[in-house]
């Protein structure tokens, strides 16, 4: 097969056909400038995996989709997640994206669960084009809420303490959730009382530019296609460092509480996270302390949601530099507190092999090399997308660290083992990417204590890693 020119890649989803004699799938048709089709694979409307399937001028037949799609569904569809129309909220908390706001509101609106309140909470807002956003809905299942102080976390407790639901979902004005989110995750607390988080996956809504491919691989933020649970009195195998492991358990983006129990932990930390100096590490942060605490953390493939990446150089490199000090800060946290430095320590050997492992890995894919050619129907080791442009299809658009930490750190942007598969991926990372990630992890700690101290002077909340009579 002749080389391919790196290009755009269309993004979208495709549903397996179970059956002899069933009705055929229609192939793909979008505009030739895509090389590639990343198509989400559902199964029985659950997602299973995800493929890449080669285009030649924007087309695939209905066979090469078929082929693609039975490399990922399993022998029987799988058994659906539980769902409820139990009241929940939805908190977005922002600043200064009106238009990411309304794209946003209009998917969370248009899903499967009628009683959802949707707080939009404004942060030290610049104008008042998110208030008219808002209002422009006209649905009184949205609110707008007008938050003084700046920053994620701020926004975030606020909608937590407005919220008058036993759960609380929280999203960034970025992503667009699935239509059938809300109802997948209502139900996952119903059906298990001892949940107290859960995340999805969070998958690129678009793959145009190199920055949104190289984006969609450093960040990494599709945990795959299976139901896990994590508890700390009984630690998953593929984690030797569990519980710092902020890779494993999703990010903030797509996340969902038992909001008195998280209350009760003091909800986020407010000197983490965007909107102030560290950044970034919020979510992080509170996932682990949820595990310290003795409770239960599930990840629910069902409930996803499509994320608008970064398109520009400028944007990407922020956006990295930011998570960088995020996940510094953290780490800084983790070292300050005396349970939970005790519990990284014995972890140590541990994280050593582990950073090991990936030094070698990045080593062994270092240079630049023409992209090569996937395989047909190569099945995408991570994430899945929706969003891209229109085509006739059975594929349907969608909408002072220790080395224990350090080491699951680098695995959340850990790029693929092969060395050519890291030549193809990661071509379009900014320059000096890696040095100002080391940068950022090394000034997250000292970051973390000023910022902390400015948040408290400020009246607000950063609550300890671990209970303070556990220590």
């Amino acid at each position: 097969m002749p080389d391919r020119p790196p290009g755009p890649i269309w993004v979208g989803e495709t549903a397996h056909r179970r059956g002899p004699g069933g009705p055929p799938g229609a192939g793909l048709h979008v505009p030739p400038r895509f090389t590639t089709a990343r198509l989400l694979v559902t199964d029985a409307g659950l997602p299973v995996g995800q493929v890449d399937v080669p285009l030649t001028g924007g087309r695939a037949s209905a066979g090469e989709i078929g082929r693609a799609t039975a490399a990922v569904v399993a022998a029987t569809p799988p058994e659906p997640p539980p769902t409820s129309d139990e009241p929940m909220t939805v908190v977005v908390a922002t600043r200064g994206r009106p238009e990411s706001v309304r794209r946003c509101l209009a998917a969370i609106l248009a899903g499967d669960h009628a009683a959802v309140t949707v707080l939009v909470v404004d942060n030290d807002p610049p104008d008042g084009s998110t208030r008219d956003v808002v209002a422009a809905f006209g649905d009184e299942r949205v609110r707008y809420v007008h938050e003084l102080r700046r920053g994620v976390s701020v926004g975030r407790n606020r909608g937590l303490a407005e919220a008058r639901t036993e759960v609380v979902a929280f999203t960034d004005d970025d992503t667009e959730p699935d239509r059938r989110w809300a109802s997948r995750i209502a139900g996952a607390f119903a059906a298990d009382p001892g949940l107290t988080g859960l995340s999805g996956p969070v998958l690129a809504a678009r793959l145009d530019t190199p920055q949104e491919r190289a984006a969609d691989v450093a960040l990494a933020w599709n945990k795959g296609f299976a139901p896990r649970r994590f508890r700390l009195d009984d630690p998953p195998s593929d984690s030797p460092v569990f519980p710092f492991s902020p890779g494993l358990f999703g990010i903030g983006a797509n996340l969902a509480v038992r909001a008195r129990r998280v209350r009760e932990l003091g909800g986020f930390d407010e000197a983490l996270g965007p909107g102030r100096p560290t950044r970034g590490g919020e979510d992080i942060e509170l996932l682990v302390r949820i595990v310290l605490d003795g409770g239960t953390l599930g990840y629910l493939p069902a409930a996803y949601v499509w994320h608008h990446h970064r398109p520009s150089d400028g944007e990407l490199r922020d956006q990295l530099g930011g998570y960088a000090l995020g996940l510094g800060a953290f780490l800084g946290k983790v070292a300050l507190d005396g349970r939970a430095r005790r519990l990284a320590l014995r972890r140590f050997p541990a994280g050593i092999a582990r950073l090991r492992e990936i030094v070698r890995r990045e080593s062994a894919g270092a240079g630049d090399a023409p992209e090569p050619e996937p395989a047909a129907g190569a099945v995408v080791p991570g994430p899945a997308p929706a969003g891209g442009d229109a085509g006739a299809a059975d594929a349907t658009p969608g909408a002072g660290p220790s080395a224990v930490a350090v080491a699951e750190v680098a695995e959340v942007a850990e790029v693929p083992a092969d060395p050519e598969e890291r030549r193809h991926e990661t071509v379009a990372l900014p320059d000096g990417a890696a040095a100002r990630k080391l940068r950022g992890l090394a000034g997250g700690p000292v970051l973390y204590l000023r910022t902390r101290r400015q948040v408290l002077a400020e009246g607000g909340s950063c609550p300890p890693l671990t209970a303070p009579d556990r220590n």
